[in-house]
């Protein structure tokens, strides 16, 4: 069974360039640049990416990559491209932080990881911040309302339920014998730790005399608010303040040198850099932003019609992880092929002239970004059950169904419960008709005569089809299809 496992995930993809190690270690696949932009640096405004000043380097590094991906929106120096690739100086130790809003990370939180991911590729030591304090507060950062409170419970669950994902994603691996960075062990911390005990009067005197009123409220983030009808409370002004402490703690203790973030953290992100050039006196800690997961047509992508796009399978199945990318738009899907996976630039430039070509098989370069992407944040596994319940819920598929594959799919798709008097020695007509897959008898017919109904992925022509003992899937369930995206499970009591 598991050797037929790993050959079907052979047949649909070539592997992610993940490698599995000791908890918390991970191998991706050399990538191969040959051309770079060149970043020009701004007194009072983010550094930004130039689409026309290139540079050739002969030895890319982690900001090369991500640069050359669509992966680097702004840096506070230019400092931060040689202290990445210096061999005279210690690998960078880098954190982006994630509050637990939520019981699970969503697509948003993706791109943080996969940064991450790429500093940690090329050498340089990773640390993932869960923001079990700043969780308490909230970040007003993109946000017209002030969020709401959560209790203590929800947040204890929250944090867990962060954490785990965390572990697994970064700790996931395959034998695939690729090269390792020297990155070592992801590193996972929750800022409570060090909040906990620190008393306002000791954080007023430490850290609130070192920031300027003026300058947190021309934050972008802050801006937007204040000239809102809703406000600002003093609580979420002070959001900046520790977000830019936990930078302080960790450079001081930690050494961590670079904070991360989206684009929106830009103002907390250099919050931080002020803060430790303030109390520290020390120069030599960078900031960086990542652009937003935007759409082509500017729209955020992370939303389906049901929600946000969750990273936990307990709060979204594999299946429909992997569905929502094999939908993404041709517009879109090469520039998430860079942003979101690991395959190297030669790769996805060659998908991009396949899909240009006569013969090309519409979707397959969305096929292999839902594979790259799902396989990073599922596993193996979570690939497996995706392309299982894709085959299963494809009308005319030739694959066997069994009833733990449809119960598998009855969470992402209409199911409904009938007896089993009710079905067996029933017309089909009537029981698409009962189940709710179709409004009427006269539907079901018509759609009979188009060839568009299915009993358990078999095609059905005849009006006169009664459900037989056989069509009951090892006596429990069945599933029907009205064309290729209606589905309707039924389970038999």
């Amino acid at each position: 069974m598991l050797a037929a496992s790993r050959n079907l995930i052979a047949h649909h993809f070539t592997p992610l360039s993940l490698g599995k190690t000791p908890k918390s270690h991970y191998f991706f696949r050399p990538v191969r640049s040959s051309r770079y932009f060149r970043i020009v640096q701004s007194q009072t405004q983010p550094v930004r990416t130039s689409s026309t000043a290139r540079v050739p380097s002969r030895n890319p590094n982690v900001i090369d990559i991500l640069e050359e991906r669509g992966l680097l929106e702004s840096v506070t120096s230019q400092e931060i491209r040689s202290a990445s690739s210096n061999p005279s100086l210690n690998p960078l130790r880098v954190y982006c932080g994630f509050d637990p809003t939520a019981e699970s990370l969503h697509l948003g939180n993706l791109i943080g990881i996969i940064v991450l991911s790429w500093f940690h590729k090329c050498g340089h030591k990773v640390v993932a911040l869960i923001g079990g304090a700043t969780g308490r507060v909230g970040d007003p950062s993109g946000k017209s309302v002030e969020r709401p409170d959560l209790d203590e419970e929800t947040l204890a669950k929250n944090v867990l339920g962060i954490q785990k994902t965390l572990d697994t994603i970064f700790s996931r691996g395959q034998d695939l014998n690729l090269h390792v960075g020297s990155g070592g062990a992801v590193t996972i911390l929750n800022n409570y730790d060090w909040w906990k005990d620190f008393k306002l009067l000791d954080f007023l005197r430490e850290v609130g005399k070192f920031a300027r009123v003026g300058t947190m409220i021309a934050k972008e983030s802050v801006k937007k608010r204040l000239n809102s009808d809703e406000g600002m409370s003093y609580t979420e002004l002070t959001y900046q303040l520790l977000q830019g402490y936990d930078f302080l703690h960790l450079f001081k203790n930690e050494g961590v040198k670079v904070q991360i973030g989206g684009s929106d953290q830009w103002g907390n992100i250099t919050a931080g850099t002020e803060l430790i050039r303030k109390i520290l006196q020390i120069d030599g800690a960078y900031g960086l932003t990542f652009p937003l997961l935007l759409k082509s047509d500017g729209t955020k992508f992370g939303k389906s019609e049901s929600g946000a796009i969750w990273l936990s399978p307990s709060m979204l199945s594999p299946y429909k992880f992997y569905q929502y990318f094999f939908s993404v738009p041709d517009a879109d899907v090469v520039r998430f092929l860079k942003i979101l996976t690991f395959l190297s630039m030669e790769e996805i430039e060659e998908l991009e002239e396949g899909m240009k070509k006569d013969g090309y098989v519409p979707n397959s370069a969305q096929r292999r970004l839902a594979e790259e992407v799902t396989r990073f944040v599922h596993g193996d596994e979570g690939l497996l059950e995706a392309l299982n319940a894709t085959e299963a819920l494809r009308p005319g598929a030739e694959t066997k169904l069994d009833s733990r594959t449809i119960e598998d799919i009855a969470e992402d798709v209409p199911s409904c419960a009938l007896s089993y008097n009710e079905v067996l020695n029933t017309s089909l007509v009537d029981v698409s008709v009962s189940s709710g897959l179709l409004s009427s008898k006269s539907a079901a017919r018509r759609l009979l005569k188009q060839g568009g109904l299915y009993l358990n992925n078999r095609r059905i022509d005849s009006e006169n089809k009664v459900i037989e003992e056989d069509d009951i899937v090892e006596g429990k369930v069945i599933l029907l299809s009205a064309g290729k995206k209606n589905k309707m499970v039924i389970r038999l009591s």
